[in-house]
């Protein structure tokens, strides 16, 4: 197979594209550097579509393997056919590969292992050939042997038949023609084990989907069901279907001797040997399709997630809510340092609200709070109401706004927040985080682990590995994408960035702690194990403000700084001239080919170029969605239909959108309600986690928690 050729035809990109992208992967560069620095090489392919490469690559490197292991095996055993090494090198799946190996694979004992090691292979192949004009009890005697245990003849026809069952259920051809026959024409059925029982499979308690048909989400909503014993599954394949198929292709002959026997083994065969084996690779593909899906679905609003915008240039109170242990706070300065930590207990069984909002009120005027965030946790709402309360008895201007706090609870008592802060019990901890991953959304929710987030669904049933490299891909471009401060970056922020391991990122940690900031990139030669390679890889994601060199606050590579200074040069500016940006630079340079062979580079990088000289360091996380602040309360209560309300999205999941509207409880906007513009095949073609959208309530079910919206307003 040409590999390049392949990935090119699926990608729908060019032969050449691909053969750059697997040079510039064998020479260890890593995706975002590719991306962002390597564009001449390969023609401006973005993140997602070098990801997809490198994926495929993979995928068809470890196919290749698995074909020239198959090969040996089959060649070890004297049974290689030029046809089927051509079948087995033209196999373009895992599955056809192991379709073709499968008469050759060596097997445990099995009924026509027996039957064979009893003599009976030249009575089965007699029924197969169909043209004996003997009876088969006639043809059997011929095979009675007392010492192997072949004693009448029904014995013996029986052991045939196991046999034919075999080889039939080994034929490549077959198998994979049922296979797409029970793909396009099966059902998936699931029901109750006990339909009294009320759980939250009640919609699978009797159900039925065509598997051409049926959603990712419904796939692994059974399979949990089916986990915790709660469902039964199966596949139901047009059987009449596929038994006429199997007649026509083994029987050829219209003998009167041989056509009953051969139905009744092509009928053992499929119930016995096939149907079992095909409904475990059309479950196991069901789930994987599903899998890829739900991870493809986690992945895009992780990444939203991680890139909305930060609120700079505030102190923050972060609030992490509780019943009998208290509310825990802390107050956070605009840099993210710690200033305060303290316990209220304005919430049940205490009820101390009184004495929490003199204390919060005493923070606010010490430390010039602006804002409060507060987890969405157990007692949100009840502290929501206490803040509300409290911020209509003071003058200043403070606003309040409820964030996400999945994962907070799994950073507070992991060993990186030991670390950060040893004197700090789990529930300061957690507060801290709250209020900084307002701050910053993505420094500090890069040190809980991506799946913690909970911005998915049933990611504790899928693929953990898979889903933990894919989300890390994630992290690790918008991390790029974003760019890091060198001398501020925790190493938990610095083991994302391209080229830098885990123990470089500590390295770097330590060797500003020892000579104080970086005031150039070229320092980071210094860090221990940071050798060339990984400078390369990670300077022009590293940003130092107020250093020696202006560029070092930009995008710019240094291997471009030659580059960058001459067309500074030629434009009559000076490095220095950048600090604040060099607006309509662009204006300046009509003829770019010209102005970048001069350079010495290639267009592209010189487009890059003059984009970030005119907005350095700039923040593409600017251009995100602001987060809603509140200064009042609303309860599910409050809600009316008809209701025209603004509301942030939390999850986007296979069948509609989680909205946050105010009320604690998030409002469901299923997938038909979306929008009327058009048809929509994926919530994600419409949101993304962080959108601001208006929603219009449909219902409110106060017994269920259950709010439904619209955003077709």
């Amino acid at each position: 197979m040409d590999i390049c050729k392949k990935i090119a035809e699926e990608l729908k990109i060019k032969v050449w594209q691909v053969e750059a992208v697997i040079k510039l992967l064998d020479e260890g560069c890593t995706i975002p550097f590719i991306a962002r620095y390597r564009k001449e090489q390969h023609g401006t392919l973005d993140d997602e579509q070098l990801r997809n490469l490198e994926e495929r690559l993979t995928y068809l490197k470890n196919l290749e393997e698995r074909k020239e292991t198959v090969l040996a095996s089959i060649e070890e055993q004297g049974k290689l056919t030029e046809e089927l090494r051509e079948q087995i090198m033209a196999a373009e799946t895992q599955v056809a590969v192991e379709d073709l190996y499968r008469p050759y694979r060596p097997k445990r004992r099995t009924r026509a292992t027996i039957a064979k090691e009893k003599g009976l292979e030249g009575l089965a192949n007699i029924i197969l050939l169909q043209m004996t004009d003997k009876t088969l009890e006639e043809e059997a005697e011929a095979y009675l042997d007392g010492e192997k245990g072949v004693l009448t003849a029904e014995e013996a026809i029986q052991g045939a038949m196991d046999i034919i069952a075999e080889s039939i259920a080994d034929e490549a051809d077959y198998r994979m023609a049922i296979r797409k026959t029970t793909m396009d024409k099966g059902t998936l059925v699931s029901v109750a084990k006990d339909e009294q029982e009320k759980s939250v499979y009640e919609n699978y308690y009797d159900f039925e989907s065509a598997i051409s048909k049926i959603s990712g989400y419904q796939v692994l909503a059974v399979n949990r069901g089916e986990k915790e014993k709660m469902l039964t599954v199966k596949i139901n394949a047009p059987e009449e279907e596929i038994l006429r198929y199997l007649n026509k292709k083994v029987i050829t002959r219209e003998n009167e001797n041989t056509v009953s026997c051969l139905e009744r083994t092509i009928e053992d065969s499929y119930k016995r040997l096939i149907a079992p084996a095909i409904e475990r690779e059309i479950r196991n593909e069901l789930t994987e399709r599903a899998e890829d899906g739900a991870i493809h679905v986690f992945g895009k609003n992780l990444e939203q997630l991680l890139m909305q915008p930060p609120i700079a240039g505030k102190v923050v109170l972060g609030w992490d809510p509780a019943f009998r242990t208290g509310c825990k706070l802390a107050v956070v300065d605009e840099t993210g340092k710690v200033l305060d930590t303290i316990v209220v207990f304005p919430t049940e069984p205490q009820n101390k609200i009184a004495e929490t909002k003199k204390i919060v009120k005493a923070l606010i005027d010490k430390y010039d709070i602006s804002l409060i965030s507060v987890g969405n946790g157990t007692a949100s709402r009840e502290s929501e109401l206490v803040i509300v309360d409290m911020l209509k008895e003071i003058d200043k201007p403070v606003q309040y706004i409820i964030v996400n706090e999945a994962g907070a609870s799994v950073y507070s008592a992991s060993k990186l927040a030991t670390e950060e802060f040893p004197n700090f019990d789990v529930g300061q901890r957690s507060a801290v985080s709250i209020a900084r991953r307002l701050q910053d959304p993505l420094a500090e929710l890069v040190k809980i682990e991506p799946k913690s987030i909970g911005v998915g669904q049933y990611q504790h049933d899928m693929n953990q590995k898979k889903l933990s490299e894919a989300l890390g891909n994630v992290v690790e471009d918008c991390v790029n994408n974003v760019g890091v401060d060198l001398n501020t970056a925790s190493a938990s922020l610095l083991e994302y960035v391209s080229g830098i391991s885990k123990p470089i990122a500590k390295n770097i940690v330590s060797y500003r702690e020892e000579n104080g900031r970086f005031t150039s990139r070229r320092q980071l030669l210094k860090v221990a194990k940071l050798g060339p390679k990984a400078y390369e890889q990670c300077a022009g994601f590293m940003r130092i403000s107020d250093g020696k060199n202006p560029l070092d606050a930009t995008s710019v590579h240094p291997e471009s700084y030659e580059a960058a200074e001459g067309l500074l040069q030629t434009l009559g500016y000076t490095p220095e001239d950048i600090r604040g940006g060099l607006t309509g630079l662009s204006l300046m340079t009509k003829d770019r080919k010209k102005l970048a062979d001069k350079l010495g580079i290639g267009e592209i990088t010189l487009d890059d170029i003059i984009k970030e000289l005119e907005k350095p360091g700039r923040d593409p996380r600017d251009e995100m969605p602001k987060p809603i602040l509140r200064t009042d309360v609303m309860e599910m209560k409050d809600l009316k239909e008809g209701m025209i309300l603004k509301g942030t999205v939390r999850n986007v999941i296979d069948f509609g959108a989680f909205v946050d509207i105010g009320v604690h409880q998030d409002g469901l906007v299923h997938i038909s309600k979306l929008t009327n513009k058009k048809f929509v095949k994926h919530p994600l073609d419409v949101v993304s986690v962080g959108d601001v959208v208006e929603v219009k309530v449909l219902s409110v079910d106060m017994q269920k928690k259950r709010i439904q919206l619209s955003m077709i307003v």
